[in-house]
């Protein structure tokens, strides 16, 4: 058995923008392991959102191939790919991104209903969850009556619901104050190591990255 749950091999991505190639990635190789959580840093602009969107394929790259608990995703059809995200992948972004017409607990109920649940245990296993991060009085309020650090904490949820082997989560606090950051950091980190979940967090906070198992930098579209 695999002790990796993600690698990326040999990815190259580069975009034609005019009559400029423009290479973002250069050939990356990474491999995350069963139950790590590892940091991604790199200065603005420096790939890590098209890594970490290639990795969850979201986006396909021009070249090299993505493994995922040991299949080859790069040529399966968008049916199979869309299948492994909804499953096997959990997203987490700067910005929540909550339906604002739903209350906290239908945004996670959400992803299990898509996925063939039933609305009455999609919303047991989503009050528990919530309850988890702290927000089990704030299930009915709907995002504009959270504050940013539990929207966040809504976002995590939403993303950890499926129980997915794989976590990305890119720049999950960087809308957030220093202190609230930290706290839905550490929050992040001790749900994901519960569960067993993998995960892949890109930041510019350093004192979260040293929180983290292990660090890689993106540097000139390659990893350091």
């Amino acid at each position: 058995m695999t002790e990796s749950i993600l690698e990326l091999q040999d990815i190259h991505r580069h975009f034609i923008q005019g009559d400029k190639d423009l290479h973002i990635l250069r050939g990356v190789n990474f491999t995350l392991k069963k139950s790590e959580v590892v940091t991604l840093v790199g200065a603005s602009g420096s790939g890590k959102s098209t890594l970490l969107q290639i990795a969850g394929l979201l986006d396909h790259a021009s070249s090299g191939e993505v493994v995922i608990d040991g299949a080859a995703c790069g040529k399966l059809s968008d049916r199979k790919r869309t299948r492994i995200r909804r499953h096997d992948v959990g997203f987490i972004y700067q910005f929540h991104h909550l339906l604002p017409e739903f209350n906290a607990l239908e945004n996670v109920m959400l992803p299990q209903i898509v996925a063939g649940l039933s609305k009455s245990e999609a919303a047991k296993h989503a009050e528990a969850l919530l309850t988890k991060l702290g927000l089990g009085a704030r299930v009915d309020h709907r995002p504009s009556e959270l504050s940013g650090g539990e929207q966040q904490r809504v976002a995590i949820a939403r993303a950890l619901i499926n129980k997915p082997k794989i976590l990305l989560a890119d720049e999950p606090t960087g809308n957030l104050d220093e202190m609230t950051g930290n706290g839905v950091m550490n929050e992040l980190l001790r749900l994901s190591r519960e569960e067993g979940i993998s995960a892949l967090v890109a930041t510019h906070n350093k004192d979260l990255a040293r929180k983290m198992d292990r660090c890689v930098t993106l540097h000139n579209g390659l990893l350091e």
